[in-house]
Protein backbone atom coordinates (compact mmCIF):
# COMPACT_ATOMS: atom_id res chain seq x y z
CA UNK A 1 0.00 0.00 0.00
CA UNK A 2 1.40 3.42 -0.96
CA UNK A 3 1.00 6.83 0.58
CA UNK A 4 -2.33 7.59 -1.04
CA UNK A 5 -3.67 11.08 -1.71
CA UNK A 6 -4.20 13.44 1.21
CA UNK A 7 -6.19 16.67 0.96
CA UNK A 8 -4.77 19.68 2.77
CA UNK A 9 -5.33 23.36 3.40
CA UNK A 10 -2.39 25.69 2.77
CA UNK A 11 -2.27 28.71 5.09
CA UNK A 12 -0.34 31.80 3.98
CA UNK A 13 -2.20 34.76 5.50
CA UNK A 14 -3.44 35.79 8.93
CA UNK A 15 -7.15 35.38 8.22
CA UNK A 16 -6.62 31.78 7.16
CA UNK A 17 -4.40 31.20 10.20
CA UNK A 18 -7.11 32.44 12.56
CA UNK A 19 -9.62 30.09 10.95
CA UNK A 20 -7.41 27.01 11.28
CA UNK A 21 -6.48 28.00 14.84
CA UNK A 22 -10.19 27.90 15.74
CA UNK A 23 -10.41 24.45 14.15
CA UNK A 24 -7.38 23.11 16.01
CA UNK A 25 -8.57 24.60 19.30
CA UNK A 26 -11.59 22.29 19.24
CA UNK A 27 -9.56 19.10 18.76
CA UNK A 28 -8.46 16.77 21.54
CA UNK A 29 -5.50 15.39 19.57
CA UNK A 30 -3.49 16.66 16.60
CA UNK A 31 -0.45 15.44 14.71
CA UNK A 32 2.36 18.00 14.31
CA UNK A 33 5.60 18.29 12.38
CA UNK A 34 7.79 21.02 10.94
CA UNK A 35 10.29 21.48 8.16
CA UNK A 36 13.37 23.71 8.42
CA UNK A 37 16.23 24.82 6.19
CA UNK A 38 19.30 23.88 8.24
CA UNK A 39 20.99 22.34 5.19
CA UNK A 40 20.83 25.56 3.19
CA UNK A 41 21.27 28.65 5.40
CA UNK A 42 23.52 29.99 8.15
CA UNK A 43 20.70 30.54 10.63
CA UNK A 44 18.19 27.76 10.32
CA UNK A 45 14.53 28.61 10.62
CA UNK A 46 11.18 26.86 10.59
CA UNK A 47 9.82 27.00 7.03
CA UNK A 48 6.63 24.96 7.28
CA UNK A 49 4.32 23.70 10.01
CA UNK A 50 2.13 20.65 9.44
CA UNK A 51 -0.98 19.69 11.40
CA UNK A 52 -3.31 16.72 11.04
CA UNK A 53 -6.61 16.19 12.83
CA UNK A 54 -8.95 13.21 12.42
CA UNK A 55 -10.73 15.12 9.63
CA UNK A 56 -8.23 17.48 7.95
CA UNK A 57 -4.61 18.31 7.17
CA UNK A 58 -3.22 21.84 7.45
CA UNK A 59 0.04 23.35 6.23
CA UNK A 60 1.05 26.72 7.68
CA UNK A 61 3.68 28.86 5.93
CA UNK A 62 5.56 30.82 8.65
CA UNK A 63 7.56 32.66 6.00
CA UNK A 64 4.31 34.22 4.77
CA UNK A 65 2.48 34.44 8.10
CA UNK A 66 5.03 36.08 10.38
CA UNK A 67 2.92 36.14 13.53
CA UNK A 68 2.08 32.61 14.70
CA UNK A 69 0.82 33.71 18.12
CA UNK A 70 -2.73 32.37 17.39
CA UNK A 71 -1.19 28.89 17.47
CA UNK A 72 0.60 29.36 20.81
CA UNK A 73 -2.45 28.55 23.01
CA UNK A 74 -3.00 25.33 21.06
CA UNK A 75 0.56 24.16 21.60
CA UNK A 76 0.46 25.15 25.26
CA UNK A 77 -2.96 23.68 26.06
CA UNK A 78 -2.86 20.62 28.37
CA UNK A 79 -6.22 19.55 26.91
CA UNK A 80 -4.97 19.06 23.35
CA UNK A 81 -2.54 16.19 22.84
CA UNK A 82 0.17 17.08 20.34
CA UNK A 83 1.69 14.08 18.57
CA UNK A 84 5.20 14.50 17.19
CA UNK A 85 7.78 12.04 15.95
CA UNK A 86 11.26 12.80 17.30
CA UNK A 87 10.13 16.01 18.98
CA UNK A 88 13.44 17.21 20.42
CA UNK A 89 14.46 19.33 17.42
CA UNK A 90 10.90 20.56 16.86
CA UNK A 91 10.42 21.67 20.48
CA UNK A 92 13.68 23.63 20.39
CA UNK A 93 12.87 25.18 17.01
CA UNK A 94 9.35 26.28 17.95
CA UNK A 95 10.64 28.03 21.06
CA UNK A 96 13.66 29.55 19.28
CA UNK A 97 11.70 31.01 16.35
CA UNK A 98 8.31 31.79 17.90
CA UNK A 99 8.68 31.38 21.69
CA UNK A 100 6.03 28.68 21.44
CA UNK A 101 5.91 26.21 24.34
CA UNK A 102 4.50 22.71 23.96
CA UNK A 103 2.46 20.81 26.54
CA UNK A 104 0.62 17.47 26.37
CA UNK A 105 3.21 15.98 24.05
CA UNK A 106 3.20 12.40 22.81
CA UNK A 107 6.33 11.42 20.88
CA UNK A 108 5.92 8.31 18.72
CA UNK A 109 9.70 7.86 18.55
CA UNK A 110 9.97 7.68 22.35
CA UNK A 111 7.05 5.25 22.36
CA UNK A 112 8.82 3.05 19.82
CA UNK A 113 11.98 2.95 21.95
CA UNK A 114 9.99 1.80 25.00
CA UNK A 115 8.44 -0.95 22.90
CA UNK A 116 11.91 -2.18 21.99
CA UNK A 117 11.50 -1.54 18.27
CA UNK A 118 14.79 -1.59 16.40
CA UNK A 119 14.09 0.87 13.57
CA UNK A 120 12.32 3.86 15.06
CA UNK A 121 12.26 6.19 12.04
CA UNK A 122 8.79 7.41 11.10
CA UNK A 123 8.77 5.73 7.68
CA UNK A 124 9.78 2.39 9.21
CA UNK A 125 7.15 2.61 11.95
CA UNK A 126 4.35 3.55 9.55
CA UNK A 127 5.39 0.71 7.27
CA UNK A 128 5.56 -1.85 10.09
CA UNK A 129 2.48 -0.81 12.04
CA UNK A 130 0.17 0.57 9.34
CA UNK A 131 1.52 -1.05 6.16
CA UNK A 132 1.86 2.38 4.57
CA UNK A 133 4.95 3.34 2.56
CA UNK A 134 6.23 6.88 3.03
CA UNK A 135 8.65 8.45 0.57
CA UNK A 136 11.48 10.40 2.17
CA UNK A 137 13.09 11.88 -0.95
CA UNK A 138 12.24 15.48 0.00
CA UNK A 139 13.59 15.24 3.55
CA UNK A 140 16.78 17.17 2.76
CA UNK A 141 15.36 19.66 0.27
CA UNK A 142 15.40 23.43 0.71
CA UNK A 143 12.13 24.16 2.50
CA UNK A 144 12.77 27.92 2.36
CA UNK A 145 12.20 28.05 -1.40
CA UNK A 146 8.97 29.66 -2.54
CA UNK A 147 6.71 28.61 -4.01
CA UNK A 148 7.08 25.12 -2.61
CA UNK A 149 6.53 22.49 -5.31
CA UNK A 150 3.31 20.48 -4.94
CA UNK A 151 5.20 17.17 -4.46
CA UNK A 152 7.02 18.69 -1.44
CA UNK A 153 3.74 19.90 0.06
CA UNK A 154 2.23 16.45 -0.40
CA UNK A 155 5.31 14.91 1.21
CA UNK A 156 4.93 17.26 4.18
CA UNK A 157 1.30 16.26 4.66
CA UNK A 158 2.21 12.59 4.90
CA UNK A 159 4.61 13.30 7.77
CA UNK A 160 1.60 14.02 10.02
CA UNK A 161 -1.34 12.36 8.27
CA UNK A 162 -0.60 8.95 9.81
CA UNK A 163 0.50 10.07 13.29
CA UNK A 164 -2.93 9.75 14.90
CA UNK A 165 -3.50 6.18 13.72
CA UNK A 166 0.09 5.23 14.53
CA UNK A 167 -0.32 6.61 18.05
CA UNK A 168 -3.46 4.54 18.66
CA UNK A 169 -1.49 1.42 17.76
CA UNK A 170 1.53 2.32 19.89
CA UNK A 171 -0.58 3.35 22.90
CA UNK A 172 -2.42 0.02 22.79
CA UNK A 173 0.88 -1.87 22.77
CA UNK A 174 2.31 0.28 25.55
CA UNK A 175 -0.82 -0.40 27.60
CA UNK A 176 -0.28 -4.13 27.27
CA UNK A 177 3.33 -3.85 28.43
CA UNK A 178 2.50 -1.45 31.27
CA UNK A 179 4.90 1.17 29.93
CA UNK A 180 2.51 3.92 28.84
CA UNK A 181 3.12 5.98 31.99
CA UNK A 182 6.88 5.70 31.39
CA UNK A 183 6.50 7.21 27.93
CA UNK A 184 4.19 9.94 29.19
CA UNK A 185 6.77 11.05 31.75
CA UNK A 186 9.55 11.02 29.16
CA UNK A 187 7.38 13.07 26.81
CA UNK A 188 6.65 15.61 29.52
CA UNK A 189 10.39 16.01 30.15
CA UNK A 190 10.93 16.43 26.41
CA UNK A 191 8.73 19.54 26.39
CA UNK A 192 11.28 21.38 28.57
CA UNK A 193 14.24 21.16 26.16
CA UNK A 194 15.61 24.45 24.84
CA UNK A 195 18.42 25.43 22.52
CA UNK A 196 21.74 26.65 23.86
CA UNK A 197 22.05 30.38 24.46
CA UNK A 198 24.66 32.23 22.34
CA UNK A 199 27.89 32.99 24.18
CA UNK A 200 31.43 34.19 23.58
CA UNK A 201 33.15 30.88 24.34
CA UNK A 202 35.84 29.71 21.91
CA UNK A 203 34.33 27.82 18.99
CA UNK A 204 36.76 24.93 19.46
CA UNK A 205 34.91 23.93 22.64
CA UNK A 206 32.16 22.49 20.47
CA UNK A 207 34.45 20.99 17.85
CA UNK A 208 34.97 17.25 18.04
CA UNK A 209 38.63 16.30 18.50
CA UNK A 210 39.82 19.75 19.59
CA UNK A 211 40.83 18.47 23.02
CA UNK A 212 43.46 16.20 21.45
CA UNK A 213 45.32 18.98 19.66
CA UNK A 214 48.52 20.68 20.82
CA UNK A 215 48.26 24.36 21.78
CA UNK A 216 49.54 25.75 18.47
CA UNK A 217 47.16 23.57 16.47
CA UNK A 218 44.35 24.65 18.78
CA UNK A 219 45.13 28.29 17.99
CA UNK A 220 45.03 27.54 14.26
CA UNK A 221 41.77 25.63 14.71
CA UNK A 222 40.09 28.53 16.52
CA UNK A 223 41.21 30.96 13.83
CA UNK A 224 39.82 28.68 11.12
CA UNK A 225 36.54 28.17 12.94
CA UNK A 226 36.10 31.92 13.36
CA UNK A 227 36.89 32.44 9.67
CA UNK A 228 34.43 29.72 8.63
CA UNK A 229 31.71 31.15 10.85
CA UNK A 230 32.16 34.67 9.47
CA UNK A 231 32.22 33.40 5.88
CA UNK A 232 29.13 31.26 6.39
CA UNK A 233 27.31 34.19 7.99
CA UNK A 234 28.24 36.51 5.12
CA UNK A 235 27.22 34.01 2.44
CA UNK A 236 24.16 32.76 4.37
CA UNK A 237 25.36 29.17 4.15
CA UNK A 238 25.57 26.37 6.71
CA UNK A 239 29.08 25.88 8.05
CA UNK A 240 29.68 22.57 6.28
CA UNK A 241 29.07 24.18 2.89
CA UNK A 242 32.01 26.53 3.49
CA UNK A 243 34.54 24.01 4.81
CA UNK A 244 33.78 20.55 6.20
CA UNK A 245 34.82 19.58 9.71
CA UNK A 246 37.31 16.98 8.52
CA UNK A 247 39.03 19.54 6.27
CA UNK A 248 39.16 22.07 9.12
CA UNK A 249 40.86 19.52 11.36
CA UNK A 250 43.43 18.62 8.71
CA UNK A 251 44.19 22.30 8.14
CA UNK A 252 44.68 22.83 11.88
CA UNK A 253 47.10 19.92 12.08
CA UNK A 254 49.10 20.60 8.89
CA UNK A 255 49.13 24.41 9.16
CA UNK A 256 49.65 25.15 5.44
CA UNK A 257 51.58 28.31 4.55
CA UNK A 258 51.34 28.31 0.73
CA UNK A 259 48.66 27.50 -1.84
CA UNK A 260 50.40 24.30 -2.96
CA UNK A 261 49.98 22.91 0.57
CA UNK A 262 46.20 23.04 0.20
CA UNK A 263 46.12 20.78 -2.84
CA UNK A 264 46.91 17.64 -0.85
CA UNK A 265 44.06 17.98 1.60
CA UNK A 266 41.47 15.32 0.91
CA UNK A 267 38.01 16.67 0.19
CA UNK A 268 39.28 20.21 -0.33
CA UNK A 269 38.19 20.92 -3.90
CA UNK A 270 40.02 23.06 -6.46
CA UNK A 271 37.01 25.40 -6.39
CA UNK A 272 37.38 25.85 -2.62
CA UNK A 273 41.10 26.46 -2.96
CA UNK A 274 40.47 29.11 -5.63
CA UNK A 275 37.72 30.83 -3.61
CA UNK A 276 39.05 30.45 -0.08
CA UNK A 277 42.70 29.45 -0.30
CA UNK A 278 44.30 32.87 0.06
CA UNK A 279 41.93 33.83 2.90
CA UNK A 280 42.63 30.57 4.73
CA UNK A 281 46.39 31.10 4.55
CA UNK A 282 45.90 34.68 5.75
CA UNK A 283 43.79 33.36 8.64
CA UNK A 284 46.35 30.73 9.68
CA UNK A 285 49.35 33.08 9.56
CA UNK A 286 48.73 35.06 12.78
CA UNK A 287 48.01 31.86 14.73
CA UNK A 288 51.42 30.51 13.73
CA UNK A 289 53.25 33.47 15.31
CA UNK A 290 51.04 33.90 18.36
CA UNK A 291 53.27 34.11 21.47
CA UNK A 292 53.38 30.94 23.55
CA UNK A 293 51.80 32.62 26.54
CA UNK A 294 48.79 33.68 24.42
CA UNK A 295 48.01 30.27 22.97
CA UNK A 296 44.56 28.93 23.89
CA UNK A 297 44.33 26.05 26.33
CA UNK A 298 41.64 23.42 26.12
CA UNK A 299 39.93 23.27 29.54
CA UNK A 300 40.30 19.92 31.26
CA UNK A 301 37.79 18.73 33.76
CA UNK A 302 39.41 17.10 36.71
CA UNK A 303 38.38 13.50 36.58
CA UNK A 304 36.39 12.55 39.62
CA UNK A 305 38.15 9.88 41.61
CA UNK A 306 35.87 6.93 42.15
CA UNK A 307 36.58 4.57 45.00
CA UNK A 308 36.82 0.84 44.31
CA UNK A 309 33.52 0.36 46.17
CA UNK A 310 31.72 2.85 43.93
CA UNK A 311 33.30 1.28 40.86
CA UNK A 312 32.07 -2.14 41.93
CA UNK A 313 28.55 -0.79 42.48
CA UNK A 314 28.56 0.74 39.02
CA UNK A 315 29.65 -2.56 37.53
CA UNK A 316 26.83 -4.44 39.28
CA UNK A 317 24.26 -1.84 38.22
CA UNK A 318 25.35 -2.04 34.58
CA UNK A 319 25.21 -5.84 34.64
CA UNK A 320 21.72 -5.67 36.15
CA UNK A 321 20.69 -2.98 33.65
CA UNK A 322 21.90 -5.01 30.66
CA UNK A 323 20.12 -8.15 31.84
CA UNK A 324 16.92 -6.27 32.61
CA UNK A 325 16.93 -4.57 29.22
CA UNK A 326 17.47 -7.90 27.52
CA UNK A 327 14.58 -9.47 29.46
CA UNK A 328 12.24 -6.59 28.57
CA UNK A 329 13.39 -6.43 24.96
CA UNK A 330 14.47 -2.77 25.13
CA UNK A 331 17.71 -0.82 24.89
CA UNK A 332 19.39 -1.20 28.32
CA UNK A 333 20.10 2.56 28.34
CA UNK A 334 16.36 3.11 28.73
CA UNK A 335 16.48 1.19 32.01
CA UNK A 336 19.48 3.09 33.33
CA UNK A 337 22.08 5.22 31.55
CA UNK A 338 25.76 5.14 32.51
CA UNK A 339 25.38 8.60 34.10
CA UNK A 340 22.44 7.36 36.16
CA UNK A 341 24.38 4.26 37.20
CA UNK A 342 27.19 6.50 38.43
CA UNK A 343 24.79 8.73 40.37
CA UNK A 344 23.19 5.68 42.00
CA UNK A 345 26.55 4.13 42.81
CA UNK A 346 27.76 7.33 44.46
CA UNK A 347 24.60 7.79 46.53
CA UNK A 348 24.06 4.07 47.22
CA UNK A 349 20.40 4.41 48.29
CA UNK A 350 19.10 1.80 50.74
CA UNK A 351 15.38 2.39 50.12
CA UNK A 352 13.13 3.68 47.36
CA UNK A 353 12.58 6.90 49.30
CA UNK A 354 16.31 7.57 49.16
CA UNK A 355 16.23 7.46 45.34
CA UNK A 356 13.93 10.49 45.30
CA UNK A 357 16.94 12.57 46.30
CA UNK A 358 18.85 11.54 43.16
CA UNK A 359 17.84 14.10 40.54
CA UNK A 360 19.11 12.04 37.64
CA UNK A 361 16.59 9.26 38.30
CA UNK A 362 13.10 9.69 36.87
CA UNK A 363 9.90 8.86 38.72
CA UNK A 364 9.03 5.89 36.53
CA UNK A 365 12.50 4.41 36.98
CA UNK A 366 12.24 4.71 40.74
CA UNK A 367 8.74 3.25 40.88
CA UNK A 368 9.42 0.42 38.44
CA UNK A 369 12.95 -0.56 39.42
CA UNK A 370 13.64 1.09 42.78
CA UNK A 371 13.48 -2.10 44.83
CA UNK A 372 15.71 -3.96 42.37
CA UNK A 373 18.24 -1.13 42.33
CA UNK A 374 18.45 -1.07 46.13
CA UNK A 375 18.86 -4.85 46.18
CA UNK A 376 21.67 -4.72 43.62
CA UNK A 377 23.46 -2.06 45.64
CA UNK A 378 23.16 -4.12 48.83
CA UNK A 379 24.77 -7.17 47.27
CA UNK A 380 28.34 -5.97 47.74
Amino acid sequence: MGEGEQDYQYVENRDALLKVASILQKESVIGVDLEADSMFHYREKVCLLQFSTPSCNILVDPLAVKDLSPLAPIFKSPEIRKIFHGADYDIRSLYRDFEIEVNALFDTQIAARFLGLKDIGLASLVQEKLNVTLKKKYQKKDWSQRPLPVPMLEYAVHDTAHLLTLTQTLVAELGKTGRLSFVEEECQLQTTVRGAEPNDDPLFLKFNGAGRLDLRSLAVLEALLQFRDQTARRRDLPLFKVIGNSQVMVLAKRKPVKMADLQNIRGFSPKQIKQLGAAILKTIGPALVLPENELPVYPRKRSERISPKVGERMKRLKEWRDQRGNNLGVDPAIICTNAQAKALALSSPHAIEDIKEILEIKNWQREQFGLEICEVLREG
